[in-house]
């Protein structure tokens, strides 16, 4: 499994960024993707995830309504559109791969992680 992040970077407050993912060696199109972020000195968090066929997402509450999580499974990529940044999104963002369980995600494989700075 090989997931790449890109997209991320320095941030104004209020203005957008869009995460990408690209996933190859495993199937894409049958994989519920989803993407994680590490806060500097916090834990990882859920932020979103999106099931295999693109019909369905869930938000973690901070993001809901400013982020947008998309798939293109015919180009194996998985975004995250932020909106309205705040200094709290500022983080270490990961792309994953994993499931629901009791309607809890769960990764399994996830990429390098790509750093957004909000400022």
């Amino acid at each position: 499994v090989q997931l790449v992040e890109s997209g991320g970077g320095l941030a104004q407050l209020g203005r957008s960024v869009t995460l990408s993912c690209v996933g190859q060696g495993f199937n894409f199109a049958n994989t519920r993707m989803g993407w994680i972020r590490m806060p500097p000195g916090k834990a990882m968090e859920w932020v979103s995830d999106i099931s295999a066929s693109g019909v369905t997402a869930d938000y973690e509450a901070s993001v809901k309504g400013r982020f947008t999580i998309s798939r293109d499974n015919a180009k194996n990529t998985v975004d995250l559109q932020m909106n309205s940044l705040k200094s709290e999104d500022t983080a270490l963002y990961y792309c994953a791969t994993g499931g629901k369980y009791g309607g809890n995600w769960f990764g399994v494989d996830w990429g390098q992680g790509t750093q957004v700075t909000v400022s």
